[in-house]
């Protein structure tokens, strides 16, 4: 029975299927971000976007629910502005303004906001949780990419978003799950089916703002070069050894 399924694992089963698909989505698009700064701050700049309207919100709606998942440790909002200033330098927001697709995901989290605050915990939800799992995933290949590329050269910063320490990322997930299942426990049943039905339109927006990352073709390009210009190099040692 639905009721005897914890509500957050209700979430994740509602959007198995959409979210196997943003998976496949940024798996693809920032597969080449793992060697390329550019294509990387871009992803980081428009989830900044998210999370920090989030975090604002918690604040914000200090008498409700969603309050209660300002958890010591996770808030990211200065994880991102740290990261960014790392890649894009100290003043990357004196000429910065959203894209289209960020911008309408921020007006569909203003309408949650002032109509059903209750739906923004969908976005709470599956965001941290996805920060905290497949966003440690995609940092630690980048990071041995880049070690990779450099020879075994040791390179820090840029990863603050991403790192959660002295916390332990496996109570943080925990903790979000708790207060998810408890605070659904308050709500009727017409909210938590509204929140299943928000969790798919969190990876709906998500894939949106995925889908605009810039530079994804120069780097298949670039990287596309580089192979065939090894291939070529491989031929002729061969050739010459042969010969």
């Amino acid at each position: 029975m639905a009721e005897e399924i914890p509500f957050s694992k209700q979430m994740r089963l509602a959007t198995r299927e959409i979210h196997a698909l943003s998976d496949a989505l940024i798996n693809a698009k920032l597969a080449f971000a793992m060697s390329d700064n550019t294509v990387w701050a871009e992803g980081l700049l428009m989830f900044y976007e998210v999370f920090r309207y989030l975090e604002q919100a918690m604040v914000r709606l200090k008498d409700t629910p969603i309050a209660e998942f300002q958890l010591e440790g996770l808030m990211r909002t200065e994880a991102f502005q740290k990261d960014l200033a790392f890649y894009l330098g100290e003043d990357w927001g004196k000429e910065y303004s959203p894209k289209e697709s960020v911008s309408k995901y921020l007006l569909q989290l203003m309408e949650i906001e002032r109509t059903n605050p209750i739906l923004l915990m969908a976005y709470i939800y599956h965001l941290y949780m996805g920060l905290l799992s497949g966003g440690q995933i995609l940092s630690k290949k980048r990071a041995f990419t880049k070690k990779f590329l450099l020879f075994g050269s040791q390179v820090n910063g840029g990863d603050a978003v991403t790192d959660f320490s002295p916390h332990s990322i496996a109570s943080l997930k925990r903790q979000i799950r708790e207060k998810t299942d408890n605070i659904a426990l308050t709500l009727d049943d017409s909210i938590r089916q509204q929140l299943l039905e928000e969790s798919k339109r969190v990876f709906i927006l998500n894939n949106a703002m995925v889908r605009t990352v810039q530079n994804t073709n120069a780097v298949i390009l670039r990287k596309a070069i580089i192979v065939l210009v090894a291939i070529a190099l491989l031929l002729i040692l061969l050739w010459f050894f042969r010969t």
